[in-house]
């Protein structure tokens, strides 16, 4: 049975091929960059240097010293939230976030080092205005994801960027399910920090993520270690990214996310997301279509669906998928607890269907088929 891989929110599949033989090039031929000064050291961080570089420019930053490459986006997560609130801050965030996002606060909160708002639903996605009224004079951040991982509602970032900027507040934006798909420009939005994977719609390799840091906001250092760079101190550099990167980096995964992302570039990001929009009213429009599927999804939203079929339990759903039609789901929470009790799909969750830029609309239809069986 051949799969239809419908999983794409999770991690992106299959990559594409310049990717791949990127990945493969790097593993045959690269060392440990700025470690030596030899052939395959140099071409290490040759290769590094580049990939900085595209994802600096992809995501228009001031410089690519501002990109620090990371394990994935809840290590780049961590990084800005435990590296950029003070004792006494009141942080703002919304009921949608990931784990990734509540966990850091609520263990600061929890400490008793921060107070913290959680913003609730309305229509169906967390509207400026909630995030306008909430602001306080202690207020220090907002830390906000772009697109629900759970039901694909786009927050208007836009419009929370100039708030947050009217009103003197950081903000950080948790990428992790727009890059890739959604255009964003750090220094229009005026972002303190973004966090992205790599692994996503960027892409890339699993393993890999990214940190963006506006020049005027130092995060405390996050874990110090050998750099490469000024080794005869016992102190970790200041300047960025050293500042913030320490120890042998993924260099091969490191490589693939460059190749991915001069991918992306090269398609044009108006390509992609027009070509996602497509595939994701496909999809919208099948699924409302479906007896006794409800879907938790609002009408302008990113790939990403979570349903409930009549009679199935979201486990059960993915199960009958994969076994009977070959497609691959998610079924569950998503590592996302406060979204699905404001959908009130907690604690059993939803089966989440999304869709990417390889997905083909004769994938989509299959989908809408199986559950249009299932259904019956």
């Amino acid at each position: 049975m051949k799969q239809i891989y419908l999983d794409q929110a999770a991690t992106s599949w299959p990559k594409p091929e310049v990717v791949k033989k990127t990945v493969l090039l790097a593993l045959e031929q690269s060392g440990n960059p700025g470690r030596s000064g030899h052939s395959l050291s140099l071409d290490a961080a040759r290769l590094i240097h580049q990939a900085r570089h595209a994802v600096a420019k992809f995501f228009n930053a001031p410089s690519s010293s501002q990109i620090v490459f990371t394990l994935n986006a809840t290590d780049a997560l961590n990084m800005a939230i435990k590296g950029m609130v003070r004792p006494g801050d009141h942080v703002i965030t919304t009921c949608l976030e990931h784990n990734s996002v509540l966990r850091p606060l609520y263990a600061l909160r929890n400490a008793g080092k921060i107070e913290l708002t959680v913003l609730g639903l309305q229509g169906g996605t967390v509207q400026p205005e909630q995030f306008a009224k909430a602001i306080r004079p202690e207020t220090a951040m907002v830390a906000t994801t772009h697109a629900s991982n759970v039901t694909g509602a786009i927050i208007d970032i836009a419009a929370v960027s100039q708030i947050c900027s009217d009103r003197g507040v950081k903000l950080l934006l948790d990428a992790a399910q727009s890059a890739g798909v959604l255009p964003i420009d750090v220094q229009t939005l005026n972002l303190a920090a973004m966090a992205c994977s790599g692994h996503k719609s960027l892409l890339g390799p699993q393993g890999t993520g990214v940190l963006y840091v506006r020049p005027d906001v130092e995060l405390a250092f996050w874990r110090e270690g050998g750099t490469g760079s000024i080794s005869h101190e016992v102190h970790q550099p200041t300047f960025m990214p050293d500042r913030l990167e320490a120890g042998t980096p993924n260099t091969i995964g490191i490589a693939g996310l460059g190749a991915s992302v001069e991918y992306l570039s090269q398609i044009g990001m108006d390509v992609v997301r027009t070509r996602e929009a497509a595939l994701t009213e496909q999809l919208r429009a099948g699924l409302k279509q479906v007896p006794g599927l409800t879907l938790y999804t609002p009408d302008s939203s990113m790939g990403v669906f979570s349903v409930a079929l009549e009679g199935f339990d979201s486990a059960e759903l993915a199960m009958a998928l994969e076994r009977e039609y070959g497609i691959l789901t998610r079924p569950g929470l998503h590592c996302a607890p406060l979204a699905h009790q404001a959908l009130g799909t907690y604690p059993h969750g939803t089966t989440r269907i999304s869709v990417g830029y390889a997905t083909t609309e004769a994938e989509v239809e299959a989908a809408i088929e199986a559950l249009m069986e299932l259904a019956r």
